[in-house]
């Protein structure tokens, strides 16, 4: 019998800007609060409230984890990976 796997992650991208804002990173604490948040929206990249604005570009979604206080702005592309835009500590 073949082993069961759960449902399959999106895979995680970042744009240069959060890239840059994840350098900045050095608490333990924020990794945690960060690695938490993009599990979730892995999981489940609908996960997030859409962000009015235009529709000629990307849905920009917003993700927010109240326990562990971070705000994630991110979008999905066809193929369902989740390119994360910026990462904030509310």
């Amino acid at each position: 019998m073949a082993p069961q796997h759960g449902p399959r992650r999106a895979r995680i991208a970042f744009s240069d800007s959060a890239a840059k804002q994840l350098e900045n990173i050095t608490s333990e604490a924020e990794i945690h609060a960060l690695d938490r948040a993009l599990v979730v929206v892995s999981v489940d990249p609908d996960v997030g409230e859409p962000i009015p604005g235009s529709a000629a570009g990307p849905q920009l979604r917003e993700y927010a984890d109240e326990v562990e206080r971070v705000r994630l702005l991110y979008w999905v592309t066809a193929l369902k990976t989740v390119v994360v835009v910026a990462y904030l500590e509310v």
